[in-house]
């Protein structure tokens, strides 16, 4: 399906706002509510719209780190750990990537001695590098209309 210049605005006011109703976007993008409706029933049913989701602050969850951690993983230890990074608790989001390293993960953690004890867990899969986020410079910035049109 192309993306048409209607369904992107509806997408760039369900990314800033997925709880926006279907009244308020159709005034901004001129259709009825059952037509926004519609046009994002259909963007879901497609897998353009995946999911919808509350944005929730660490710190205020109880968390007082933030850490990337990119793991290099030992001679067969990828899939054992594909299969045991999915148990952690404290991996909010961890991505399999090219490069030096196999897997980049974002992980969320009480103080530093969480974080040492989750390092403890880690080397056993492979050689970890640690970096603390200080802050967000850019966080869930929306998907915009590529240049080709789609």
């Amino acid at each position: 399906m192309k993306i048409d210049d209607l369904n992107w605005q509806i997408l760039n006011h369900l990314q800033q706002n997925a709880r926006e109703s279907f009244a308020n976007i159709g005034r901004k993008v001129g259709l009825t509510p059952p037509a926004v409706a519609e046009r994002v029933k259909k963007m879901e049913d497609l897998g353009i719209i995946e999911s919808y989701g509350a944005n929730i602050s660490y710190v205020e969850a109880g968390y007082q780190l933030k850490a990337i951690i990119m793991l290099r993983a030992f001679m067969g230890k990828l899939k054992p750990f594909l299969d045991k990074v999915k148990t952690f608790q404290e991996v909010i989001n961890c991505y399999r990537i090219t490069g030096n390293e196999n897997i980049i993960m974002e992980v969320v953690l009480r103080d530093q001695s969480h974080l040492e004890k989750f390092i403890d867990e880690l080397i056993v899969y492979g050689e970890c590098r640690t970096h603390i986020v200080l802050s967000n410079v850019v966080a869930n910035s929306p998907i915009k209309k590529n240049k080709t049109g789609k």
